[in-house]
């Protein structure tokens, strides 16, 4: 059994990697901070590490995906990330393409391994 959940926990890191950066993207239509980020995607359940928020930001920014502004008002200054105008069309397409993929998982998933409706 521990075989399987080697498997599982590596699928599933797979999984994650891509799901946290559109997960970003998606709750960065108002600019938002780093640890609220983290917090805002835990209570919609996607759990995130600091660790691996902060550097997928900076590539965020880095690809044109996203702009950042310091706030330095605060006793404590704060980067606040927002997307682009590049980042909410890439969003926008992605949200397109993440909702077929879900649609064409949802009909594999409820078929048991090839069998087809159609057999």
């Amino acid at each position: 059994m521990s075989d399987a959940h080697d498997h599982i926990d590596k699928l599933m890191q797979e999984l994650r990697r891509g799901t946290i950066t559109i997960g970003a993207l998606s709750q960065l239509y108002e600019p938002r901070y780093g640890y609220s980020l983290i917090t805002t995607l835990k209570k919609k359940g996607i759990q995130v590490e600091a660790g691996t928020l902060y550097p997928l930001l900076r590539r965020l920014e880095k690809q044109g995906l996203l702009e950042s502004n310091w706030d330095t008002n605060e006793a404590r200054p704060r980067k606040y990330y927002v997307l682009s105008n590049t980042g909410k069309e890439v969003l926008d397409l992605v949200r397109v393409e993440w909702l077929n993929i879900v649609a064409s998982m949802d009909n594999l998933m409820m078929k048991r391994g090839g069998e087809d409706e159609n057999d």
